[in-house]
């Protein structure tokens, strides 16, 4: 008996990465599948040896760029590949929320292999997000669900999930810990690089934002206007978007903005230790700012987040895309208007072992 686990972006191999860990330490038989949604395969295999983790078993890269065509891409081959394996799959684990997750999760239902889902309850309860239909979806053909708070296992129960619900904490605060060493080993090279003393961090990338001109418009009036310089590492489909809308150069000529490339793990971690604020639409670096070794407020850019524990636990602020919001409450953060609380509202770190504790019981 054997359990699938299935990836395909890389914050989904960050955020399993303690689990495959602790699956290889409990000495249970697994197959690790990468789906390579967002990155070509050989790609990934620089990441995910960086992380330590064992090469997958299986591994392909898309040829669909739509979302359907390629949830049913990612379908077929995956079944092809199960079938390849030939070996009995007892339960298979995904994590979160992407058209990979999706596509795995329904995979697993039609091949009767029992679901467990990392990460799940989320919930933004923005229908605009496509990431809110699959991680729905996902919830309800799930047999386990290992929520990562209280408030997730609230979201599943009221919704009338038919799967068993477990509070595990997140294994982003696990990973956070697991890696904190190789972190500090870059964090000196990472700061040599930067132009600045002291400095906010900035990320923008998801489509609601970046794929609409009077929304990047904004963003770039408040990389302009910023009271403190930024570092601002661009993810591919915010540099294109940029370049189409004739805005790149005008980013690129701001004084007090320092432009990067796209980051590495522990490189981007140590970015995060070091900076005063950070200004994101990304969900994962939410969760990321709570644990104990960053401890930074973070602004939200959007107008709703699935992470309400950080909001509720003062370190996040969902402040829209208005700059004249942004601006005022970058301020409010800088001028001293915010105490953080010694712990992550996302767990202790051992969110894994609770896991693969209760897959090894259903096994």
């Amino acid at each position: 008996m054997s359990v699938l686990i299935v990836v395909g972006t890389r914050p989904e191999i960050i955020k399993m990465a303690p689990v495959v860990k602790r699956l290889e330490g409990a000495g249970i038989d697994f197959v690790f599948v990468h789906t390579g949604q967002h990155f070509d395969f050989e790609m990934s295999r620089v990441f995910i040896e960086e992380l330590g983790l064992p090469e997958p078993h299986v591994g392909f890269s898309l040829e669909n760029s739509s979302p359907a065509a390629q949830i049913g891409e990612m379908m077929i081959k995956l079944e092809r590949a199960v079938a390849n394996l030939g070996r009995r799959l007892s339960i298979m684990l995904v994590q979160g929320d992407t058209n990979s997750m999706l596509a795995a999760g329904l995979t697993a239902v039609k091949l009767g292999i029992k679901l467990g889902h990392v990460e799940a309850g989320l919930r933004s309860f923005d229908w605009r997000m496509p990431e809110e239909h699959n991680r729905r979806m996902i919830d309800h053909v799930s047999d386990m669900l290992f929520a990562p708070t209280e408030l997730a296992r609230r979201n599943l129960l009221e919704e009338g999930v038919w799967g068993e619900v477990f509070v595990t904490g997140n294994t982003v605060i696990d990973a956070i810990t697991m890696y904190l060493d190789k972190v500090k080993e870059v964090e000196a090279k990472v700061l040599e690089g930067v132009r600045f003393g002291e400095f906010g961090v900035v990320t923008f990338h998801r489509a609601e934002n970046v794929d609409r001109l009077e929304t990047l418009r904004d963003f770039v009036r408040v990389l302009q206007r910023s009271p403190i310089p930024l570092v601002f590492p661009v993810h591919p489909r915010t540099k294109r978007r940029l370049s189409e809308f004739g805005l790149w150069d005008v980013v690129g000529s701001i004084p007090h903005v320092q432009l990067l490339p796209p980051l590495g793990y522990f490189e981007f971690l140590a970015l995060m230790r070091n900076c005063r604020v950070v200004l994101t639409d990304s969900g994962g670096l939410q969760e990321e700012a709570t644990h104990p070794a960053i401890r930074k407020p973070v602004l939200v850019l959007r107008m709703s987040t699935e992470r309400p524990e950080a909001v509720s636990a003062g370190f996040a602020r969902v402040v829209g895309t208005n700059p004249v919001v942004v601006l005022a409450e970058l301020e409010r953060v800088l001028s001293g208007g915010v105490e953080l609380p010694d712990a992550s509202p996302f767990g202790d770190g051992r969110a894994a072992e609770r896991i693969v504790s209760i897959v090894k019981s259903k096994l």
